[in-house]
């Protein structure tokens, strides 16, 4: 054959093969970007899916929070009005049908309201969570750490609004930088508005799920976008078991504030206008009246106290709901309604 025949007949060839290289090259690069595309929907769903829930628990949580501390505020009222009471009985600590509840204590009850009443100056312009945070280590707790010293050494108590929250903060995130704790930055991850109080892992998890990027590489970016959807389902999966206990707890702490504000009045009439009041003095349904309310004071006390988190152990871990306190609340809660409404 020519050999201007032969070099046609090659690079007809080596173009056929060209143009199948082509095609190949082509099918791969339109994998490629399918699975891109896929990698990004899967990220995207997984992320909206982690924002809807976190949000939504991040409000439940501050709602618990901010009715806490407002309760626990109230109680500087409600034992004024206890003290103005002249020949009172003592009233000692209560147990019946495994209900257990703290002898009144004024010292101690105003103690706890002043510092509520310090917390809640704050949450209004702190950031989203930080009331629940406080509802996940336990308002009552919170209460006493705001009555804490701030790393200046003014008292906490001495301080107001959101300067007090984040010196509280501070201190429940093991004191200030500078005395070699974690400061307030610590204390907002472990109590604050991205982790919800659900502690450092889980904010390390959720930072993972929302602040990666995807890698240019399709079958790498596939792989990150499954595994941030196992992280988000982890996450997801602990917000919704804490939404279904703090929701219960929610419900039974609310039927027993109602409870304690209905009956309010009643002792605010038999002491009004009055510097001291005999109890001597008082009618029958006062007497029971007054008595019912110590014992719902008690009852929101201890409510107030319960952590509804659980700090893990191992910081490759989720923390916990604290579903046995919780469970043994509500049911105390309902023992003792049913006991001030028989009575």
């Amino acid at each position: 054959m020519p050999l201007p025949f032969v070099i046609a007949a090659v690079a007809a060839v080596a173009g056929v093969a060209g143009v199948g290289s082509g095609i190949h090259g082509g099918v791969k690069m339109k994998e490629a970007n399918d699975t891109m595309k896929m990698a990004q929907s899967k990220q995207e769903a997984a992320i909206n899916r982690f924002n809807r829930k976190n949000d939504a628990t991040t409000a439940l949580m501050d709602s618990i929070g901010k009715q806490e501390l407002t309760i626990l505020d109230s109680f500087d009222e409600f034992s004024d009005m206890i003290e103005k009471i002249q020949n009172r009985p003592a009233f000692k600590e209560y147990s019946k049908d495994g209900v257990d509840l703290p002898a009144y204590e004024a010292e101690e009850l105003k103690k706890i309201a002043v510092g509520a009443g310090v917390l809640l100056g704050g949450v209004g312009g702190a950031a989203a969570g930080t009331a629940g945070g406080f509802a996940a280590a336990g308002a009552t707790t919170s209460a006493v750490m705001a009555l804490g010293t701030a790393s200046t050494g003014t008292a906490i108590s001495s301080l107001t609004g959101v300067a007090a929250t984040n010196a509280t903060l501070a201190a429940l995130g093991g004191g200030s930088l500078a005395a070699g704790g974690g400061g307030m930055a610590l204390g907002s991850a472990v109590l604050g508005g991205a982790t919800l109080g659900i502690g450092l892992l889980v904010g390390g998890i959720i930072f993972n799920a929302t602040g990666s990027h995807l890698s240019d590489k399709a079958d790498e970016a596939y792989s990150q976008a499954r595994r941030t959807e196992r992280e988000v389902d982890k996450i997801v999966g602990y917000f919704d078991e804490l939404t279904d206990a703090a929701t219960k707890f929610l419900n039974s702490l609310t039927n027993v504030e109602k409870a304690y504000r209905d009956r309010l009045p009643i002792l605010q009439r038999a002491v009004s206008g009055a510097g001291m009041v005999s109890w001597d003095d008082f009618t029958d349904e006062e007497k029971k009246t007054t008595e019912n309310l110590v014992l719902l004071v008690g009852l929101l006390y201890k409510m107030c106290q319960i952590n509804l988190v659980i700090k893990a152990e191992k910081e490759d871990e989720l923390n916990k709901v604290n579903q046995t306190e919780i469970q043994k609340a509500t049911e105390n809660a309902t023992k003792l309604l049913e006991q001030v409404k028989a009575a």
